[in-house]
């Protein structure tokens, strides 16, 4: 390979970052820079720390927003539960499986099977294509048998898979004898419901205790980001950066994964542009990026009408004078936007079901009120970020990026007659 060191093209040194790799999502840190998470840790530990004795551990289910530790707690205990069985002589393994992309029971037991091989002297050859689950399965229980004591499986997002199944599949090997390994699964959700949607048999037989994760506040996230100053360069980073950029996350969303979004993405603004310092200008565009991106993120696996209820209350706010509007009110100025984007629009009450949701995941806040003797009690929802940051989010699905940003949109509903909602200033 040729030496780049005396190219020009290539900088020996990067004038911003260090040590990018601590900014980036997949790291899991050292023990000393995991902040503001201990009693979560030792409630992990509680779960599966029997596999570290022999014993079989509980099975868990970690539910908190985007960014709240459930995924590097899980892992950060998950390898320390490893390290301390084998310490004890308990051959024991950490599987973690993306269900984001691995969405399929196929594809999943696929990444298991694989990933179980990985240092061992496994020697059949597991196919990539053309087998089928129980194929999978079939190595995944060899390899336990032949290699393993012990097992923690974390399946992160696992809300995106198709099907529940290898819950049961996994949770009930021992008792089918299909393995003599204990296995311990950690899943992890932002949706706290998600236990409504597991099948009555699946539900009985995984016998999960289930955890919480709430946001980091703005004192956790300041040192959260002190813990990644060294990410930079000496000097790079400028006075009030740090407090700046916790700040604004906390105020947000207290999603420690976007806060160091935001300073990783504040230092390659300032690369790009030739600074020699991060600045709290540079925070402040990087924070528009990283909330576009985050809201994106947060409805991606959102159904389109919730995206659109979402644009609607938007719209609302942009052309409006409030802040806060109604679920009829939302739903509303939604059937209009349904007709632009030739969707049939689900119901009012099916729609209260889609804010319901975005409450939870942090993208809007509701706040039941009263109206007087003559209207009853009634939900206000509002934004947490800019309504403009929400219509590029929206945007960004191929399937609503016809959806205007100037114009007019017609609002239909017993309440309305058909009344028409200038947009010319929605950009």
């Amino acid at each position: 390979m040729a030496d780049q060191a005396g190219d020009p093209l290539f900088q020996s040194q990067d004038p911003i970052f260090d040590r990018k790799e601590l900014l980036h999502v997949g790291h899991v840190p050292d023990e000393d820079r995991i902040v503001g998470r201990d009693d979560e840790i030792e409630s992990v530990a509680a779960e599966i720390g029997a596999i570290t004795r022999g014993d079989p551990p509980n099975n868990v289910m970690i539910y908190g927003k985007t960014g709240t530790g459930k995924s590097l707690i899980s892992r950060h205990v998950a390898t320390r539960a490893r390290n301390a069985a084998r310490d004890n002589g308990i051959d024991c393994g950490v599987l973690y499986v993306d269900c984001s992309e691995a969405n399929t029971e196929t594809r999943t037991t696929r990444q298991l099977a694989l990933s179980l091989k990985d240092g061992t002297d496994y020697r059949e050859n597991i196919p990539v294509r053309g087998v089928g689950t129980m194929e999978y399965y079939q190595h995944i229980w060899a390899i336990l048998e032949d290699c393993f004591d012990a097992v923690v499986v974390i399946l992160d997002e696992i809300d995106k898979l198709d099907n529940s199944n290898i819950l049961m599949q996994l949770s009930r090997a021992r008792e089918a004898r299909k393995t003599d390994a204990y296995i311990g699964v950690i899943g992890i959700s932002n949706k706290v419901k998600y236990r409504e949607t597991l099948d009555e048999r699946i539900d009985s037989s995984f016998g999960h205790r289930e955890l919480f994760f709430h946001p980091y506040d703005a004192s956790q996230l300041r040192e959260i980001m002190r813990n990644r100053e060294d990410a930079f360069q000496p000097d790079v980073l400028a006075d009030g950066t740090i407090e700046l950029c916790a700040a604004l996350a906390a105020k947000k969303h207290g999603d420690a994964r976007k806060a160091i979004e935001i300073l990783k993405e504040a230092g390659e603004l300032a690369r790009r542009t030739g600074s020699e310092t991060v600045s709290e200008n540079h925070i402040k565009q990087a924070q528009e990026v990283a909330e576009i991106n985050r809201i994106e993120e947060l409805t991606s696996g959102a159904t389109v009408h919730a995206k659109l209820a979402l644009y609607a209350l938007a719209s609302h706010i942009i052309t409006g004078e409030r802040e806060t509007y109604k679920t009829r009110e939302i739903y509303q100025r939604y059937v209009g936007i349904c007709d632009l984007v030739a969707t049939d629009p689900i119901t009012e009450n099916g729609l209260y079901r889609q804010l319901k949701e975005q409450a939870f995941l942090g993208v809007i806040e509701s706040e039941k009120t009263g109206g007087g003797r003559s209207q009853g009690s009634y939900l206000l929802h509002r934004l947490v970020t800019d309504p403009k940051h929400i219509v590029k989010a929206v945007r960004r699905d191929a399937s609503l990026e016809e959806l205007p940003t100037y114009g007019r949109l017609t609002e239909t509903g017993p309440a309305t007659g058909g009344r028409d909602t200038d947009l010319s200033s929605f950009d």
